[in-house]
């Protein structure tokens, strides 16, 4: 029997602002949390949906998987998106209640999980036990919060061209299949995103650059502080952030050093490994993970393990990438709430 890539969790009626909703949570359930377009046959809306009021749909999830249940949720009175570092986005309504691009502050269970939380009935049990909570407190109208509770924030830091992006795409992807809840935080604006490294093998050095310079974007006084506020609301809900960050040191990053716990330092130029320990760990009093000295060959030696890892392992390069070494790999598991 074939295993299912995907479920969708329908939960009770909330409220946000005097106005009722639902939340449809996706939840990916094959290990490797990979969907293709073919799991789009035959799948169906959960039974229960209230089409008088709104719907929340929450979850990690492909562009196209959130389109077509925008489409199939096309009967409600208004549908949101979660994005954990905002809140719920209105992007259709039929009501003049609520408006295109209008906010609401809530926080669905698609988040960190508490203390045996194990499954998604679990978290729903303990998102609606807090409901309850607040309800009896007469705070049914107010925005749902958590105890304030901030995970491990990590800075993946280093001069350009030492196999940042792609070190911090493969740390993600091999944390992602026992802890979901993790995120990864791109604060720069260069265009390489995911989607630029998960391109195939097919796609060329100079179609990739050309994809990238057309979502490059530029410095403006609002990027490093928009970047924080969305790690420390990622902070608030995850269990991991790691946060990707440009590669040079500017006095413009500080905002990022507030709001981050931790820092890693991947260098292909020893002479700039320095700068970055000065800028994050006695400037912002980070604590050091490790030090990866970035090489274009195969390799792999440990020089120290504490009070850091310091190694020389290689290479980080699109498509070539090799495994996160395990001696990384298990200190920052360790990280993980």
């Amino acid at each position: 029997m074939t295993e299912p890539a995907l479920r969708l969790l329908l939960s009770e009626t909330l409220m946000v602002e005097a106005l009722h909703y639902q939340v449809l949570l996706i939840e990916l359930t094959r290990s490797d949390r990979i969907i293709e377009p073919q799991d789009l046959t035959g799948l169906e809306l959960p039974a229960g949906i209230d089409t008088t009021g709104g719907v929340v749909i929450s979850g990690r999830a492909p562009i196209w998987l959130y389109a077509y249940l925008i489409h199939e949720l096309h009967p409600t009175a208004w549908v949101a998106c979660y994005d954990p570092r905002i809140g719920a986005i209105v992007v259709a309504t039929h009501t003049r209640l609520v408006q295109i691009g209008q906010v609401f502050k809530i926080i669905p269970p698609n988040g960190r999980t508490q203390e045996g939380d194990t499954t998604p009935e679990q978290q729903w049990s303990n998102y609606f036990r807090q409901l309850g909570e607040l309800r009896a407190n007469n705070s049914a109208n107010s925005p749902l919060t958590k105890p304030e509770k901030l995970c491990t924030a990590l800075m993946v830091v280093g001069p350009p061209d030492s196999g940042k992006s792609v070190f911090s795409h493969g740390l993600f992807q091999a944390l992602l299949k026992e802890n979901p809840d993790i995120y990864l935080q791109r604060a720069h604006w260069d265009g390489e995103g995911n989607y630029v490294l998960e391109m195939g093998a097919e796609a060329t050095d100079e179609e990739i650059e050309a994809f990238k310079a057309r979502n490059r974007g530029s410095l403006t006084e609002r990027f490093f502080p928009y970047q924080a506020q969305a790690i420390l609301q990622l902070r608030r809900q995850k269990s991991l952030v790691i946060v990707d960050v440009g590669g040079m040191v500017q006095p413009e990053k500080l905002p990022l050093l507030e709001v981050c716990t931790h820092y890693l330092i991947i260098s292909s130029r020893l002479e700039a490994v320095e700068g970055w320990h000065n800028f994050c760990g006695i400037c912002a009093n980070l604590i050091p993970v490790g030090v990866i000295f970035s090489t274009l060959t195969e390799t792999e030696i440990v020089h120290q393990l504490e009070p850091y890892v310091e190694m020389t392992c290689g290479a980080w390069v699109r498509g070539k990438a090799r495994p996160i070494p395990d001696i990384l790999l298990e200190r920052v598991q360790d990280m993980i709430n």
